[in-house]
């Protein structure tokens, strides 16, 4: 199965933790098989999710955390902008939020991607950019050394963390688009 693969792949480019394995057992290995299968799952269902359902979920996850969606771009151009945002119903109160969403998970996004998102952000915005495929070093770079733009990159990852994190929070159209249950597992001893 490639989402399998491709986890795989993005599992062994993960900081690698220090755990003694030989203190590992039975319960830890299933609940590190049962978490890499549902992980493998989930990356596949966001992989080849429609492109505009993957920005609904980007703006359910923007209404989950309390903030007011104004605007979701339907189909077509859209200019670099997919989700507007804003922390007040009315927009009044700053700063306004620019997302854009990219369903691209066999590439990452390079510096000169979103230098481009960057170019639409006026001085009271903050840039939300989403990618499912993660974002290059010179990308992160570049959004790290921003001194006058605020921007924030979120790979599948961190999208699926404040997903769960919020999930109760989503809006139901939203969240049927990414439906999970939360299965309880016993917890190795620490």
């Amino acid at each position: 199965m490639e989402a399998t693969r491709l986890y795989r792949a993005w599992k062994q480019d993960q900081p690698q933790q220090q755990d003694d394995e030989e203190d590992e057992g039975p319960e830890s290995t299933n609940l590190e098989e049962a978490i890499e299968t549902a992980w493998a799952e989930i990356w596949e269902v966001l992989a080849d999710i429609n492109p505009y359902d993957f920005q609904k979920i980007v703006a359910g996850l923007l209404k989950g955390m309390g903030y007011h969606v104004s605007w979701v771009s339907p189909p077509g151009p859209d200019k670099g902008i997919d989700v507007l945002a804003h922390s007040d119903p009315l927009g009044v109160e700053g700063p306004r939020i620019k997302v854009q969403v990219k369903r691209t998970p066999e590439s990452k996004v390079n510096a000169g991607t979103s230098r481009e998102f960057m170019s639409t952000l006026g001085d009271n915005d903050v840039g939300l950019f989403v990618a499912s495929g993660g974002f290059t070093r010179d990308a992160e770079k570049e959004a790290r050394e921003q001194e006058k733009r605020r921007i924030t990159l979120l790979d599948l990852q961190d999208l699926f963390d404040l997903w769960v994190e919020h999930y109760d929070s989503i809006p139901d159209a939203e969240r049927s688009l990414l439906p999970l249950r939360f299965v309880p597992f016993l917890a190795p001893d620490s």
